[in-house]
């Protein structure tokens, strides 16, 4: 797995970052499993229902503080720091980009 250094100092300056799914990768459903699956050129991933609700808002518009607003909506407790977390690991499997 290639990271690159570059982009996540600079992402780490901006303090409210917009994610994306990455071209290439797709959210979808996989009918045999009835579950949600990332489809990406290394693989498919199975997220769980909070990964899924995360992802659906990635659309490179939305800021990180707007999605833990809409997610707050919906869940209890959502902070930012916990979507924050779990977007910085699907950024390191290539799955979503900083905008």
């Amino acid at each position: 797995m290639t990271t690159h250094p570059e982009k996540a100092l600079s992402d780490a300056a901006t303090p409210d970052p917009r994610p994306r799914i990455r071209r290439g990768v797709r959210l979808s459903h996989d009918a045999v499993r009835n579950t949600p699956v990332i489809l990406h050129p290394e693989g498919v991933l199975i997220p769980n229902a909070t990964a899924t609700a995360v992802l659906e808002l990635c659309d490179g518009e939305r800021s990180l503080s707007e999605i833990t607003r809409l997610l707050n909506e919906k869940y209890a407790a959502v902070r930012p720091e916990q979507i924050r977390s779990l977007l910085d690991r699907l950024v390191d499997k290539q799955v979503v980009e900083w905008t």
